[in-house]
């Protein structure tokens, strides 16, 4: 376990405050290493800290990835020495994320959190099955990003209405569902433990809900962005590009239905952040991804709990208890958070604390400040 850094500090008590378990997010990128400029342990986590959470697990797009005991321990070591909140990092399933050979599981398995290619759709059915059948003699999960790389034809955002209407290229649905229903056939078939990163579409709900109820071992995760926006909100900027895209509305209720009735296990923020120049390049030309881990609660808080599309308990279940329940991930009574509920703000993406400041959210009005993250019984974040 990580030893934060100590921030000498009293706990703050204003009115209108209350105090949450510290969250936990199962798919954040910190970039180290390998790309610090971009992020690093350090900004990573304390911006994690700054939005109340206590808990995050890395994914592997790193450099070099983690797809073997050497390669993990660059990024452990760097971890151990830089982070301010507890970091459960992922391995890579194939060597390099490149989809040809298995990385060393069975050498990797008591280092990481689970396994994954995120960024990456394992595309042969062979080389998933064969990591599938050795991540379950493991007792490891197998969290995939879903992606048919054959669907793409270049698309960087939803195939939908904004495409078509703007000369943009389309990513479409099948891309991401299509895989998940093969992996879910070769869960059933290895009894594999499997993880289905950051949902999308309504299919892919429709698809998870049944294998549920046939009772493969599948949980899944989706991110607020998908939650509160749509391809009706997008605009001609780089802070609205994202893998998977932002999709349609019906995408869009169909995840909040799944988040309410128990398809969708828990919500990570897939905090993807990048540098300035990488992100204002428009829709075309910008890197996926944006950041998302200071702004999760705040969004979620205002727009899903106070007009009562879900209950508080329910949000907690979401980034709290379903995460830790599932990657083992555990909680003392050390790690919380303490938020101020009552005071309206607008999200300004200059006061993150986080490198990367990209996000489609900016400017909207929201509550909830985080005021005091506490690890260990530490106080690692005070604003």
């Amino acid at each position: 376990m990580t030893q934060p850094k100590v921030i000498h500090s009293t706990e703050e008590r204003r009115p209108g405050t209350v105090r949450f378990p510290g969250f936990c997010d199962v798919h954040v990128h910190l970039r180290e290493p390998g790309f610090s400029y971009k992020e690093t342990i350090a900004s990573g986590t304390l911006a994690a800290a700054a939005g109340g959470y206590t808990a995050v697990c890395p994914m592997p797009n790193l450099n070099p990835v983690p797809d073997s005991p050497a390669h993990m321990k660059a990024e452990q070591d760097l971890i151990d020495r830089d982070a301010v909140i507890h970091v459960y990092p992922y391995a890579a399933i194939t060597v390099n994320e490149e989809g040809k050979e298995l990385a060393d599981l069975a050498g990797l398995k008591d280092s990481c959190v689970a396994f994954s290619d995120d960024g990456h759709g394992v595309q042969s059915a062979q080389m998933m099955r064969e990591a599938m059948r050795i991540s379950a003699s493991l007792g490891k999960i197998v969290t995939a990003h879903c992606e048919v790389n054959e669907l793409l034809h270049g698309g960087y955002i939803h195939d939908g209405i904004y495409a078509e209407t703007h000369g943009h290229k389309g990513i479409c649905s099948e891309s991401e569902w299509k895989q998940i229903e093969r992996d879910i056939e070769l869960s059933r078939e290895t009894g594999c433990a499997y993880h289905v990163c950051h949902i999308s579409t309504k299919e892919s709900v429709a698809l998870i809900s049944r294998a549920k109820r046939e009772g493969v071992n599948i949980t899944c995760e989706t991110a607020p962005h998908y939650l509160l926006l749509d391809e009706n909100d997008l605009q001609e900027e780089g802070r609205f590009k994202m893998n998977p895209p932002l999709r349609a509305r019906e995408d869009r209720e169909a995840l909040i239905e799944g988040v309410r009735d128990g398809t969708i296990d828990m919500i990570a923020t897939d905090h993807a952040p990048h540098s300035e120049e990488e992100k204002s390049r428009g829709l075309a030309g910008s890197a996926f991804g944006i950041s998302g881990i200071e702004t999760a609660f705040p969004l979620l808080y205002t727009f899903l709990v106070k007009p009562g599309v879900i209950s508080m308990e329910k949000l907690l279940d979401l980034i709290v208890y379903n995460p830790r329940k599932r990657f083992g991930i555990p909680l003392s009574d050390g790690d919380y958070c303490i938020y101020d509920l009552e005071t309206e703000r607008v999200i300004d993406p200059r006061e993150f604390v986080s490198k990367g400041k990209a996000t489609p959210f900016a400017g909207w009005k929201v509550y909830g400040t985080c005021l005091e993250t506490v690890v260990d019984g530490r106080t690692v974040y005070r604003k």
